[in-house]
């Protein structure tokens, strides 16, 4: 038998539908969401804002090709926290005036439970801006992403 090789373009299809002036659903595979604003930007709340969901995507691709990374490199990943904090220029959203780059100063506290050495940690994240799709779309419009990397001593499992 020959070896299943998986594509290395696909085209992605989401379709959303405005339910109000500040809640979208959208959909994905066989996957759905809500984004919406906070009660106090006249939203439902249902969901992340917009530009909350971007920010939660950055995390959600940090913690999927760390571990992939350290996978391949034969390093066991744990538990990993991220917590995200980021300067967010609002005067384009409040239609005050356009704004080039609306986030500045992204900076990612990231603790993770592993058996990696200094040294390999320092390669996972050399790998991670490499290969992180979401962050390089970001650094790529000139926003500076942080990465505050802390290991912990993996927890054995018990049984």
């Amino acid at each position: 038998m020959g070896v299943i090789r998986q594509k290395t373009v696909v085209t992605m299809k989401l379709s959303g539908a405005g339910q109000s002036h500040s809640r979208t659903h959208v959909r994905s595979r066989d996957v759905a969401v809500v984004i919406d604003e906070p009660l106090e930007r006249d939203g439902t709340n249902l969901g992340l804002s917009p530009t909350e969901t971007l920010m939660s995507s950055l995390m959600g691709c940090t913690n999927v090709i760390s571990k992939k990374i350290a996978h391949k490199m034969g390093v066991t990943f744990g538990q990993l926290d991220i917590a995200l904090s980021v300067q967010f220029d609002r005067r384009g959203v409040n239609l005050m005036e356009e704004v080039e780059r609306p986030f500045s100063d992204i900076v990612l506290d990231i603790e993770v439970e592993t058996d990696a050495t200094p040294d390999q940690l320092t390669t996972i994240q050399t790998e991670l801006e490499k290969y992180c799709p979401i962050a390089k779309v970001i650094r790529g419009s000139g926003v500076t992403i942080t990465e505050n990397w802390t290991a912990k001593p993996l927890v054995a499992a018990s049984h």
